[in-house]
């Protein structure tokens, strides 16, 4: 692939956004990052990943620091604010997914990659979503868990990605205009979602630069 192209992964929590995204590495041959982020920016940080773990795609909660920091995550030090946990991992996360996309093409999952990449001259980013019965028979099939706590999974997880989504980008999770496409992943399963993205990435890496901007 001579372009390094960035694609980013943002999921409602059951659509199988996760596993359509390591299907669709498999399909085009590039690596995907999803939890692995935790690791590096773990190993990055110098701090024990199940720490890390228990913060992951959560915002921050301090009022204090939330209104010192104002615009800038890197302001908030120089007011003598302690930066919490979630917005270290936010930050190194960040410094990570840059660094990998510079290098190489990637897939990236979550971690708000459609947004921290916006500037990515080669980015195609996807919003996986699904109705939510498809969801609750796809989390109680994949975890192994009854119907009240899968839906009480999609609803806590959900929710948390709304979350931490608007906190970091001042932007509403799941909005149309924040991706190049949604996808209903009921329609074609994991399977024939990650062939129809991986069609799209063809069809895109076909183009010129100037076709693409007609």
């Amino acid at each position: 692939m001579a372009e390094k192209l960035a694609i980013t992964i943002g999921r409602q929590f059951g659509s199988g956004g996760r596993e359509i995204g390591l299907r669709l590495g498999e399909l085009l041959g590039i690596k995907v990052y999803d939890k692995e982020l935790l690791t590096l920016a773990a190993e990055k940080k110098g701090i024990n990943p199940d720490y890390l773990r228990r913060v992951d795609e959560k915002a921050a909660s301090s009022l204090l620091y939330t209104l010192a920091m104002g615009a800038s995550l890197h302001s908030a030090r120089h007011l003598g604010v302690d930066v919490p946990i979630n917005d270290q991992l936010f930050i190194t996360q960040t410094e990570i997914i840059k660094e990998i996309a510079e290098e190489d093409s990637a897939i990236f999952v979550g971690r708000c990659a459609d947004y921290v990449l916006r500037n990515h001259p080669h980015r195609l980013s996807f919003f996986i979503y699904s109705d939510f019965e498809s969801r609750v028979h796809h989390v109680m099939n994949g975890l192994g868990v009854a119907r009240n706590e899968a839906e009480s999974m999609i609803n806590k997880n959900d929710k948390k990605r709304v979350n931490y989504y608007n906190f970091y980008t001042g932007k509403k999770w799941g909005k149309f205009d924040n991706y190049h496409m949604s996808l209903d992943s009921s329609l074609l399963g994991v399977e024939g979602t990650a062939q129809m993205m991986a069609q799209l990435v063809k069809i895109y890496l076909s183009e010129t630069d100037e076709q693409r901007q007609i």
